[in-house]
């Protein structure tokens, strides 16, 4: 077991959810209460507003893929710790791989700065796309603000609104170029045996050495 405290904590496991072939992923923080009841994320006053935003431009939750940095709910909803977000790290590498998405939006900082590599905040980022490699797979990552943090402030309701309008452009664009695939070194030959010397008998020989002089 990778995570001994949160899986001791936590009702179940909320893995993800949507369309396994969408072109559009979503990446939010951690389970909440209700996702940890349900074992589904955003389906708490959250994910209502992602439902809304998604339908103001036409799309709905069985067109997108869902899924959250932690699988697991952190106790109370406190911020994911660093080595938690390690533990999951790898389970979120392998949904993008599978699910291929074209375009992945971050919810809130730890995704942003998760998938990004980078310390840069959401407040800095919002709004802004670019091509960024994961794992092996070259996307176009789209930062947003989480719509937790939306739902308490109208400026950023109103700045997530906007952002999450530019979306079917996005997705209009052709795929980003995917990175050559790493050439596999040839493995070393294996050393041959060295010619026998001048010298040597015949391994046929079956004689005492006597004809080549040794006695």
């Amino acid at each position: 077991m990778r995570c001994a405290q949160l899986a001791s904590t936590r009702t179940q496991v909320v893995f993800g959810a949507g369309n396994a072939d969408a072109d559009l992923m979503f990446v939010g923080e951690a389970p909440g209460a209700k996702e940890d009841e349900r074992g589904v994320p955003f389906v708490g006053a959250a994910g209502k507003l992602l439902d809304e935003l998604l339908a103001g431009v036409g799309l709905a939750r069985e067109d997108v893929f869902i899924a959250n940095v932690l699988k697991c709910r952190p106790p109370a909803n406190r911020d994911p710790l660093p080595a938690e977000i390690d533990n999951c790290r790898d389970y979120l590498l392998e949904q993008v791989r599978l699910i291929e998405p074209r375009v992945i939006c971050t919810l809130g900082n730890f995704s942003t700065k998760l998938l990004r590599g980078d310390p840069t905040g959401i407040s800095r980022l919002h709004g802004q796309a670019e091509i960024v490699t994961i794992g092996s797979r070259a996307v176009r990552l789209y930062p947003l603000y989480h719509p937790a943090a939306a739902l308490y402030t109208r400026a950023l309701l109103d700045t997530l609104r906007g952002d999450v309008a530019r979306l079917p452009a996005l997705l209009a664009l052709a795929p980003p170029a995917q990175p050559e695939p790493i050439a596999a070194v040839p493995a070393a030959p294996e050393p041959s045996d060295p010619p026998a010397p001048s010298w040597a008998v015949p391994a046929d020989d079956d004689s005492d050495g006597s004809q080549l002089g040794l006695f």
